[in-house]
């Protein structure tokens, strides 16, 4: 659609004001409708705005100030507000739900599930839709991440190797499960690091930094916790696991390893036992 990008913000010139809403600038698409509901405060004839643009009931371009939960060419979770005989129709926070249809669904979608998919200009009818069938719209180009990149993460599905995760919205990524030491769930986003690029331009990925990193930003951590608390932390080498994650969100081992750092440099002595720490100074 040739003058605005459809299913994306755009920045729009208001150009008049009706009784049911303003006007704006659609260049070759002519003047599209902001509806009354979606027009801020003292808005008038001349203002710029970034507005979303999608299709009405009617599929006619319309505005709204509304940001929905994706954008075209975006994965995103979404659920399933209503079903009908066509296909499914998802929540993305706008008055007029997603369409998915049957055909780009991988099993029947059912109403109050929430689903992984992609949102999409349909190519015969133009318009905005969303597909289930996510792996058809990861990036098959070669990756030029460098070991240890910080990326963005949706999880995708739980698998026998570990959980499939959407890295910065292009590109399909593996953290193995030994490498999870946190509860993850289909539709998290959370940060993450690149740990491999695979040949076939898969992403192998860590939810922490490489070890040398982690172990001087957990050390600094650390530091900062023990002057917060009297100098004193009741965790050690004998500690649960999930106590210490828990209490720091790192591995035990990237905790002896920031605790090693931090007695090498004499600033903290160790409970006999394994029990404790304490800062010298307190």
């Amino acid at each position: 659609m040739k003058g605005i990008n459809l299913g994306k913000i755009n920045t729009m010139t208001v150009v008049k004001s009706v009784d049911f809403g303003m006007y704006l600038d659609g260049g070759d698409e002519g003047e599209i409708l902001l509806p009354t509901r979606y027009v801020p405060e003292g808005c008038k004839p001349g203002d710029v705005l970034d507005v979303f643009v999608y299709l009405d009931q009617d599929e006619r371009p319309i505005a709204t100030t509304l940001t929905p939960k994706a954008m075209v060419g975006e994965f995103a979770y979404l659920e399933v507000a209503w079903v009908n005989k066509f296909g499914a129709f998802l929540d993305w926070g706008l008055m007029k739900d997603l369409f998915c249809p049957f055909r780009e669904q991988k099993m029947r979608m059912i109403k109050g599930n929430s689903y992984i998919v992609h949102v999409h200009l349909d190519k015969e009818s133009y318009r905005i839709v969303a597909s289930a069938k996510v792996e058809h719209y990861l990036s098959d180009e070669m990756p030029s991440y460098h070991h240890g990149a910080q990326v963005d993460l949706l999880v995708w599905q739980k698998t026998d190797l570990g959980f499939k995760v959407i890295v910065d919205n292009k590109f399909g990524g593996l953290v193995y499960k030994d490498q999870v030491f946190q509860y993850l769930h289909t539709g998290d986003r959370l940060k993450g690091y690149v740990s491999n690029v695979r040949p076939d331009g898969k992403l192998d990925i860590s939810l922490q930094p490489s070890s040398k990193k982690r172990t001087k930003e957990f050390a600094d951590t650390l530091l900062e916790y023990l002057n917060e608390n009297n100098g004193y932390c009741n965790l050690g080498d004998k500690s649960d696991v999930e106590e210490i994650y828990e209490r720091f969100e790192v591995s035990k081992k990237t905790f002896k390893k920031g605790v090693g750092d931090l007695y090498k440099k004499h600033l903290i002595t160790l409970e006999e036992g394994g029990k404790g720490i304490k800062l010298v100074d307190k």
